[in-house]
């Protein structure tokens, strides 16, 4: 009896060491050493200073920026706590009278038609943290983004084809253009620098 206890004693103290603390500390260390942007959140600085995640969804407002996609997570949306959906669905009231609301204040802001609007510039993802929006909702932004930075529209158009990922092998996902990346893009190429992404959400 106390042999089979002293064998199970032993067996759960090597198992924890090695599946509790040298498994995670080896996975961590080569994480560190092969991938130390990713394993760290795939941080984003911008003269040393912290301006987001190019994983996560910001509340960009500034005539000046790229606008994402809204966000159901949190109170005040993109809240990494609280991520997830509205769980509404197509039927919801709610959810129609958000969406109306949104598709209202996009025709208003981009000075297009409602069937021009994507979808993504209406609806929350499924996370509420989508970095993402297609390049259909880059594309009805230029005009005003080009306008209030005053720079030429075809630079703008250009700067959003540079930012957009391409389908996996051309064959897996949907193009995207990442928000963040977008938006420091731009206060690089705009005539005034002084102003950060950071400021002018």
């Amino acid at each position: 009896m106390m042999r089979s206890l002293w064998i199970a004693t032993r067996l759960t103290v090597v198992m924890t060491l090695l599946t509790g603390v040298i498994y995670p500390l080896a996975v961590w260390a080569m994480a560190q050493l092969l991938f130390p942007l990713q394993a760290n959140g795939s941080l984003v600085y911008v003269n040393g200073k912290l301006v987001g995640s190019s994983l996560i969804g910001q509340n960009f407002s500034s005539a000046r920026n790229f606008h994402g996609r809204p966000s159901a997570a949190g109170a005040k949306g993109y809240d990494g706590l609280s991520s997830g959906g509205s769980n509404l669905g197509p039927t919801s009231k709610t959810l129609i009278d958000a969406v109306q609301t949104r598709l209202k204040a996009v025709v208003e802001t981009e000075g297009v038609r409602p069937a021009q609007v994507p979808i993504d510039l209406v609806t929350a993802s499924g996370s509420g943290l989508d970095p993402e929006i297609s390049p259909a909702a880059a594309d009805i932004q230029v005009a005003r983004v080009a306008k209030t930075r005053g720079l030429a529209e075809d630079a703008v158009r250009r700067l959003v084809r540079v930012n957009t990922s391409r389908r996996w092998a051309e064959i897996f996902g949907e193009p995207g253009v990442n928000v963040l990346r977008l938006n420091l893009a731009l206060d690089a190429l705009s005539p005034d620098r002084t102003r950060q992404v950071r400021n002018e959400r």
